[in-house]
């Protein structure tokens, strides 16, 4: 709590400051004079605006652009650049900004979305750290920046102490080389002690972007590494715990709760590079700058002046030494009259008439000449300074566009990744089955390791789109080298290495420009090694046409998808888990959704289908006696038939003066639950107040809700780190049919961001059966709160 009041006075006190002081109109007096090596005295402001050749009284241009990068070629998609309040308070929960995800509990723990539509895997082939998808993000995710001035962000989100307490921290730094070169880095640290026993997490990531945009040639790289330690708890031996406290003599805190494991860890380890770049041949034109690149230029034009008429004053102040009057100085008035180098081109024009022409010294009467322009009047005058003004300004305001008509596009990225799985105390009996020793631990110890690493080259030929007015569409040919590495070990002591290389072809069809169509149609397909056979094909597609003075969109999103299932299902090594050249078939997955998007009545319905054959999962079974879990086996499987799901959601914002209520309602229905388990419906529902406080302070004041309906969720497995399908038959176990609620006060003022939150306010009522994954309770009421600045220097 002290912490929280430290970090509140400190926002308010810097943002207070920011709007209230203006150093340009301190009295002098409340600085101090000085007197330099020349004798010369000068005042605190003097000196002020000598050493800041800026001058404070100009504003740095605080634009910030920011962008997606295809992984595939390069291409660059606008993004928004997060700096809104709105929803800064569940930033920090890794069940999701709208609780869509199950997760085992605590900051940073493993998760999966219930949402079959928003599922997406992370790590490719290497399956482990798709739970972790919050803080191992794909390249097409990452926000490559470009700024007038340099940024720097930092956000602390934060909860309980140093016992059992949460901190999620993050900061981030961008600055650009001129124009073309941006570059930045950040830094994700993500702790979580726990509330319960042996659940702590700690996750470490850096990330440092560069981009370069010239007309020709453009590029991008990104590094990131990451390091991830989670305490594996394998969930609390007895649900009765939470759900009924009363059956047991004695009370427990949290803390208290006895857990299924101790000393087991999940560690992971990855090291991403990502490169594109491109060569394009095309042609210039002139085009008006946009509010921001004019905004800036005409900053850099006043700091030139500034810097110049500084530069004069201090050469006069040397001069003249003690005889220098700065305010006769700063008062000498300045001539703008014609500059030196204008031209007098033609004859002065004559009374009555055009000028007579000329033939080498001799004048020629009743010549006509229409060189010059005569001005008979003080009207005439004003029109023609105004349009050579007015002539002035536009040129000064235009640009150069490069227009590329082809680009020759090369793309590599190598992922790598180090999974181990750690354990220095195992349960009697608890694994079903031993394969011997593995690692360097002896006894009932554990050390699973795995590497896994990825190579991938990508040359492509475009003919883009817009370069004049019959190029309607882009066009692009591709092909595609994949390396893939692995590294499972064996009972001696070694290792065995599995390689894969792969070559895909394809193609891509696109119409992003223009306002009411736009289209993205890309196939590829594997022509020779181990994914020969392998094939894709995404499209996605929207249509926008005015409606009741409102724009009516309509988006569609398809896909078939025939691919080999993950090298994992067909060969893993561990102490407890073997499997070898399991035969899995490729998994045949076909989407169709459609989305209608109506902004004036904040109305979005989203409408998907999907059909999936050979169905690849995980199965998890054990013996649960009296709390004592025993026997516990995963092994992949396969569904040979089909299994069908449809998803409706429903998203309507409703607005009554401050008054706002925000929902979220998604049906789901799967054909097949005891494969594809799934909640027929979410709600996600925001109930607030929005208003400013001193017409300076914004503020949220309300409370939210999510819940989801019963249904047998899916177990996470601490000794595969994936979550997988219960196969206890009639022992599984249902999660769902719990609201959770959160009651929150959310700020912005400038350029800070801050909230204070009491999250499960309703922790203790009710059923109190808050568990998202089986086995796996959710933490009580908490009090929480966070702050993010923005900082434009």
């Amino acid at each position: 709590m002290k912490r929280f009041f430290i970090m509140i006075c400190l926002a308010l006190g810097i943002s207070s400051a920011k709007a209230q002081v203006d150093f340009n109109n301190l009295d002098s007096n409340q600085g101090f004079n000085q007197v330099d090596e020349n004798g010369v005295i000068t005042t605190a402001d003097q000196r002020r605006m000598r050493n800041d050749s800026l001058g404070s009284n100009k504003e740095i241009p605080k634009g910030v652009f920011g962008w997606n990068v295809d992984p595939l070629f390069g291409d660059r998609t606008p993004a928004v650049v997060d700096t809104l309040s709105h929803m800064y308070q569940n930033t920090t929960f890794t069940s999701g900004l709208r609780g869509e995800y199950n997760t085992t509990g605590n900051l940073g723990a493993p998760r999966m979305n219930r949402l079959f539509i928003d599922q997406s895997g992370v790590g490719g082939d290497f399956i482990f750290v798709d739970p972790y998808n919050f803080v191992v993000t794909p390249v097409e995710s990452h926000l490559f920046t470009n700024t007038y001035s340099p940024i720097t962000n930092v956000t602390l989100n934060s909860a309980g102490n140093r016992t059992n307490g949460e901190d999620d921290f993050h900061a981030l730094f961008a600055i650009n080389a001129g124009k073309r070169i941006g570059v930045g880095f950040k830094f994700d640290y993500l702790y979580g002690r726990g509330y319960y026993a042996n659940q702590s997490t700690s996750h470490f990531k850096y990330s440092f972007w560069g981009s370069y945009l010239g007309d020709r040639y453009q590029a991008h790289l990104l590094f990131s590494t990451l390091h991830q330690k989670v305490t594996e708890s394998g969930g609390i031996t007895d649900d009765n715990y939470i759900t009924h406290p009363e059956m047991f003599n004695e009370s427990f805190s949290t803390d208290e709760i006895p857990t299924v494991l101790e000393q087991n860890w999940n560690r992971n380890d990855n090291q991403h590079i990502f490169f594109t770049h491109r060569y394009s041949l095309g042609f210039r034109r002139k085009v008006k700058m946009t509010e921001e690149e004019i905004k800036a230029r005409k900053f850099a034009i006043e700091s030139e002046k500034e810097n110049e008429a500084l530069k004069e004053k201090e050469e006069a102040r040397r001069r003249m030494g003690d005889d220098f009057d700065e305010e006769a100085f700063d008062g000498k008035p300045t001539f703008a009259g014609r500059p030196d180098d204008a031209k007098i081109v033609g004859d002065e024009p004559v009374e009555g008439g055009a000028p007579a022409k000329k033939e080498g010294n001799e004048p020629v009467e009743g010549g006509a000449s229409a060189e010059r322009i005569a001005v008979t009047s003080t009207e005439v005058a004003d029109s023609l300074l105004a349009e050579e003004q007015k002539a002035a300004e536009d040129t000064m305001w235009m640009k150069t566009e490069y227009v590329p008509v082809t680009s020759f596009i090369h793309t590599a990225e190598f992922n790598n990744y180090t999974r181990i799985y750690q354990a220095y105390q195992t349960p009697t009996d608890y694994y079903l089955n031993d394969y011997g020793q593995i690692g360097p631990l002896l006894g009932d110890s554990i050390y699973d390791r795995t590497r896994h690493y990825e190579l991938k080259n990508t040359v492509a030929l475009a003919l883009l789109e817009g370069f004049n007015k019959y190029a309607k569409a882009g066009i692009k040919a591709f092909a595609q080298h994949t390396l893939k590495h692995f590294e499972l070990p064996e009972l001696d002591g070694g290792k065995t290495s599995y390689n894969e290389n792969s070559i895909f072809v394809g193609g891509q069809l696109s119409k992003l420009q223009g306002k009411w169509l736009h289209y993205n149609i890309i196939g590829k397909v594997g022509v020779a090694g181990d994914d020969a056979g392998d094939f894709t094909i995404d499209a996605t597609g929207d249509l926008n046409f005015p409606f009741l003075g409102d724009t009516l969109q309509l988006a569609v999103n398809a896909f078939i998808h025939n691919e080999a299932p993950s090298f994992y299902f067909s060969n893993y090594h561990a102490k407890h888990l073997w499997w070898d050249d399991v035969e899995m078939d490729r998994v045949f997955h076909t989407r169709i959704m459609g989305t209608l998007n109506f902004p004036k009545t904040k109305t979005s319905l989203r409408v998907a289908v999907d059909q999936i054959k050979n169905y690849a999962y995980f199965l998890q079974t054990y013996t649960n006696t009296d709390g004592v879990r025993t026997g516990l086996n995963v092994v992949p499987m396969q569904h040979g038939s089909g299994i069908n799901v449809l998803t409706a959601q429903l998203t309507q914002d409703f607005k009554l003066g401050i008054l706002n209520w925000q929902n979220v309602l998604t049906y789901q229905r799967s054909s097949d639950n005891s494969v594809l388990p799934l909640p027929t419906l979410n709600v996600y529902t925001n109930l607030f107040l929005r208003f400013k406080i001193a017409r300076v302070l914004q503020c949220d004041f309300g409370a939210d809700a999510r819940y989801f309906t019963k249904y047998e969720a899916p177990e996470y497995s601490p000794l595969m780190g994936v979550y997988t399908t219960q196969g206890n038959g009639e022992n599984n176990v249902e999660t769902g049919g719990y609201p959770v609620i959160n009651a929150y006060l959310n700020f912005h003022i400038k350029h800070t961001r801050f909230f204070v939150m009491f999250s499960h306010v309703n922790s203790g009522m009710g059923n109190k059966e808050y568990f998202l994954t089986p086995h796996y309770p959710l933490n009580e009421r908490i009090f929480r709160f966070g702050v993010s600045w923005n900082f434009f220097n």
